[in-house]
């Protein structure tokens, strides 16, 4: 029973759902910047005021009970609610004009359209385009104007970007207790340039493991359905990661640890608009939770 007279805290609401879609309070601890031990203080504070256990453990994995379920759908609406009444009372006014911004396709089947809709709530009178497109064209397009700003995976050689923020990168496969096959690893990434394979195979071969690429697409949604069919494993961050894939635990794949990556803005060197400006700090504040 839910202890009366008790308001939910927003933070730990944000630790709650940051929790359980990293898969691990300790990645949210590191996303938030918070110790372990303030986490999980959150969470046991969370569960004393509904009164009953959130999340179970399922092998190595975290699971929401059903009252976790249950809450999981109010905090992501109560956390909305906040952003997007922050968002309207910034002080910016009624904002007018028209924003080009480009976004990865990870990004862009995650968090983008409800970031886009509580912007879109709180200035009706701005016109948004969003551009799904691979790092290296989106760069060029912030460059000759036809783009605002962009957010990338890497600097992309670009020695103004500004850098918002980190994600490990893991092995990504059909099931987590994948192990290295006979022969040569088969490799499933983006043709070059791209900062995943640049950071993956050099790896393999520092660790002396041969592989081949065995798949390319120029789609995310094709890496992930050739990863669904056992062609190969990929390395990229779990943002975006289809629930019935793995990621790979280097201790049990075999594989090497790769490290992480930035994640970067590059903007036009004439500065943003204002409307620009605000969807960049809005942008930014997604990131860094």
């Amino acid at each position: 029973m839910v202890r009366p007279f008790l308001n939910l805290d927003m933070d730990v609401l944000r630790t709650f759902v940051t929790g359980m879609d990293l898969g691990s309070f300790a990645k949210a601890a590191d996303r938030l910047g918070r110790s372990t031990s303030a986490i999980s203080l959150q969470l046991r504070k969370l569960e004393y005021q509904v009164g009953q256990p959130l999340v179970r453990k399922q092998g190595r994995h975290l699971v929401l009970t059903e009252a976790g379920e249950t809450l999981m759908g109010y905090a992501r609406r109560i956390l909305s609610l906040n952003d997007e009444a922050r968002l309207a009372l910034s002080g910016v006014g009624a904002l007018e004009g028209w924003i080009r911004v480009g976004v990865p396709q990870d990004f862009a089947e995650t968090w983008l359209p409800a970031l886009l809709a509580r912007f879109g709530g709180a200035h009706p009178k701005v016109r948004v385009e969003a551009r799904v497109e691979r790092g290296s064209v989106m760069v060029e397009a912030v460059r000759s104007g036809k783009l605002d700003f962009a957010l990338t995976w890497g600097r992309l050689d670009d020695p103004d970007c500004e850098i918002i923020g980190r994600r490990d990168i893991v092995w990504i496969g059909a099931r987590d207790d994948w192990k290295a096959p006979e022969g040569p690893l088969p490799l499933v990434a983006f043709d070059p340039p791209c900062a995943f394979r640049k950071a993956a195979t050099p790896a393999l071969d520092a660790a002396g493991l041969e592989w081949r690429h065995a798949f390319a697409s120029p789609s995310l949604a094709g890496l992930w359905a050739a990863v669904t069919a056992g062609l190969g494993v990929t390395p990229r961050t779990i943002e975006g990661m289809p629930r019935h894939l793995g990621v790979l635990a280097h201790e049990t794949s075999g594989l090497p640890e790769l490290g992480s990556i930035e994640l970067a803005i590059h903007r036009h060197p004439e500065g943003m608009s204002e409307p620009a400006a605000e969807l960049r700090e809005l942008l930014v504040d997604v990131i860094k939770r």
